[in-house]
């Protein structure tokens, strides 16, 4: 519910305003006399309840009134968006590596999968034409999330990867594997796959310059990136009760030759992410070089409730002047 004239909720703070100066003005004399020893008549108990009831009438209609006039409405509104024909599959590493907490965030140290996940959710927002998937690997390759323009639904199951949800391992090969196969039967002008690692292939069946070669057969584009930064990275430790120690450093292991030879097979690129500053750049650079044509249509149907506060406080108007005119009339 919404008000189209907000501002007329404002007159309600003078009604209390208004009451006081009337109960002190008190009401006019009906009579007059040259002395009030002629008149000794005390109002009944009768009369006080119909004034009760006439000024609750009264001031609840002029309450009523003030918000119709700031204009109720029930606002319905429905976007149409057209797709662009560019689909997109990010396979994404969960792999225990990912934990490697190497980025900053709000000047917070926050793991690599954490960033990733944030970097994500920013490029889907901006690309609202496009149909988005996502596969998550480790050991093992599953779709998170079908090629879908509900992006809503796709941020959601972003935000639900987590870390040792599937058994560890890094398989390359299958993710970029199931990636493709998410795209092939696709009929679109253009099919991208961004695939983002921190280490090297050592599980899956599919070796991942053979799913590269598949990829470029369907002509396919990979857009590799490599998370994490050169050198040695922090590690967290845990122990069995779930307690942090301090983090310990293990030395990062991209194979950076493979992810290269796959983006150029592909017709993509490699890109190396050792700063939150230059993952969210890499990111900005692939949605320049695959822009998109969004044809978005929006279709606003606004439902006046204006009368759902007229028509009582005109009904409260009139029953206050027939109860006033007819069993609680005065004599004039």
């Amino acid at each position: 519910m919404t008000l189209a004239h907000p501002w007329f909720l404002l007159l309600l703070l003078a009604l209390p305003a208004v009451a006081w100066l009337r109960r002190r003005r008190g009401k006019p004399a009906a009579f007059l006399y040259s002395s009030l020893q002629l008149t000794r008549i005390s109002a009944s108990a009768t009369t006080r309840l119909s004034d009760l009831v006439l000024q609750a009438l009264r001031w609840t209609a002029l309450t009523l009134l003030i918000v119709a006039m700031a204009r109720p409405q029930k606002v319905h509104t429905e976007t149409s968006i057209k797709a662009s024909g560019i689909d997109i599959a990010v396979a994404l590493d969960l792999s225990g590596s990912m934990e490697s907490e190497d980025f900053r965030f709000n000047r917070q140290p926050v793991n690599r999968l954490f960033m990733a996940k944030e970097v994500l959710k920013n490029f889907v927002r901006k690309r609202p034409g496009d149909r988005i998937g996502l596969i998550a690997f480790a050991g093992r390759a599953y779709v998170a999330s079908p090629l879908t323009l509900d992006h809503e639904f796709l941020i959601q199951n972003i935000e639900r990867l987590e870390l040792h949800m599937i058994e560890d391992g890094t398989a390359i090969g299958s993710g970029l594997s199931t990636a493709v196969n998410r795209l092939r039967d696709l009929k679109s002008k253009s099919k991208i796959v961004i695939l983002m690692t921190d280490g090297q292939n050592n599980a899956g069946k599919v070796q991942p310059l053979t799913a590269a070669e598949a990829a470029a057969a369907l002509g396919i584009k990979v857009y590799t990136i490599g998370v994490g930064i050169r050198g040695m990275a922090p590690m967290p430790r845990t122990d069995q009760f779930g307690r942090r120690h301090a983090p310990v450093m293990v030395e990062v292991d991209i194979d950076e030759n493979t992810l290269t030879k796959i983006a150029d097979m592909t017709g993509g690129h490699y890109y190396r992410a050792d700063s939150a500053e230059t993952l969210q750049k890499i990111y900005e650079e692939i949605d320049r070089l695959e822009k998109s044509e969004v044809d978005v249509k929006k279709y606003v149907n606004v439902d006046e409730r204006m009368a759902w506060f007229l028509l009582p406080a005109v009904g409260l108007l009139a029953l206050e002047l027939l109860l006033a005119q007819t069993i609680w009339r005065r004599l004039p």
